[in-house]
């Protein structure tokens, strides 16, 4: 059974072991890369464990009894708290297609909506078809909005969005 829990400074080092793999497994899933973020310190993901899940910001770890297997965030705009953004979503392959994407975003969606957002924003890397799928069938639409990847100027990165129902 798959539980999601809350990252924590508590669970700061499965945090940082579920990241540093989605970095690894898909690194053009991330603006962020394996190189820079392996290179913090333990302290430093603790630190991040606190900033990730605080006033404005929510992060989910997917467990499979001990093993972690799929990350989330949200966090508010800070200009504009009506507007939520996903971000970081991963499933390890062992575990894709089972439903653990959809718990995450869906524990995100949940979260966003207590807080008043009425939108999701995400952005997904233009070779990503397979997330862009996903997240279509979960009420994401593409907008116009497009951005440069910064790890590879071949790729761009898509906004999407959902609207929320309060």
């Amino acid at each position: 059974m798959i539980s999601l829990e809350l990252v924590t400074p508590a669970n700061g080092m499965i945090f940082k072991e579920i990241r540093l793999r989605a970095l690894q497994d898909t690194p053009s899933a991330f603006s962020a890369n394996y190189a820079e973020e392996s290179q913090l310190t333990d302290a430093d993901w603790t630190q991040r464990a606190v900033q990730w899940n605080g006033r404005i910001s929510r992060t989910y770890i997917a467990m499979d009894a001990d093993t972690p297997c799929g990350i989330a965030g949200g966090y508010l705009e800070k200009e504009d708290s009506s507007r939520a953004h996903l971000v970081s979503m991963w499933v390890a392959p062992s575990h894709r297609r089972l439903g653990i994407g959809c718990q995450l975003i869906d524990a995100i969606v949940a979260w966003a909506c207590a807080q008043g957002a009425r939108t999701l924003q995400l952005t997904v890397t233009s070779n990503n078809d397979r997330a862009i799928e996903v997240y279509r069938r979960l009420g994401f639409t593409l907008t116009r909005n497009t951005g440069p990847y910064r790890n590879d100027p071949a790729l761009s990165n898509l906004e999407m969005i959902r609207l929320l129902v309060a």
